[in-house]
């Protein structure tokens, strides 16, 4: 009986086997470097305010403690964002005139919120509490970045469940004393993990990767 196919067949059908697979592999290692780019995390994309506060300038240069405006955050699961007469404690004295600041002024002329956009932000099915973060020894760098070199605040992390889970599965390589939770130019010692294992038994946390962890 006659050959109905070609010898090359063979080969030409193994190299489309392999040619898509290849494709296939390809394909998943763009999509996943697309998915952990800034475009799609906005890591280090800082974001357009109504008025272009300074954390570098307030924070950095001025040493403003995070409390005073997020006075919510050792208590509560949002860090709260300052009312305008926050703002105006300072500003009824200090640039009273800066064009910049008329939004503030306005806000508080006409008793209403300005309009912040929203930086760091997990999804509605992820449940998360900053107070308790806090008093287990969680800094706000830990989680925020840089704050104090930021004119324009930018989100630092991807906030995504990997990026959750990796200090969840060790807390002991991310904790500092409480006393350095708002220390915004806190450095982690050469023994951080060392340092981390005494204040998990200190302050009793745990390695919390259960699904209701977040997801309740």
């Amino acid at each position: 009986m006659a050959q109905i196919f070609h010898r090359s067949t063979n080969t030409i059908a193994r190299v489309s086997i392999y040619g898509a697979i290849f494709l296939l592999l390809i394909a998943g290692y763009v999509a996943d470097a697309v998915n952990r780019s800034s475009y799609m995390t906005e890591v280090n994309n800082a974001r357009p305010q109504p008025v272009p506060f300074s954390h570098k300038h307030h924070v950095g240069e001025l040493g403003l403690d995070c409390r005073y405006c997020h006075t919510s955050v050792e208590i509560s699961s949002s860090a709260g964002m300052p009312p305008t007469q926050t703002c105006m404690t300072c500003h009824s004295q200090i640039w009273t005139g800066s064009p910049m600041l008329e939004p503030v002024r306005a806000s508080y002329r006409d008793d209403v919120s300005i309009a912040w956009t929203r930086v760091n932000a997990v999804p509605d099915f992820v449940y998360f509490n900053h107070s308790i973060h806090i008093n287990k020894g969680v800094g706000c760098t830990t989680c925020h970045g840089p704050i104090a070199e930021m004119n324009i605040t930018w989100r630092a992390n991807s906030l995504y469940m990997r990026w959750c889970l990796d200090c969840h599965t060790h807390p002991e390589k991310y904790l500092r004393p409480r006393s350095e939770v708002f220390n915004a130019f806190y450095e982690p010692p050469n023994d951080q993990e060392a340092l981390g294992r005494k204040l998990m038994k200190e302050y009793k946390v745990q390695s919390l990767t259960n699904c209701t962890t977040c997801h309740r």
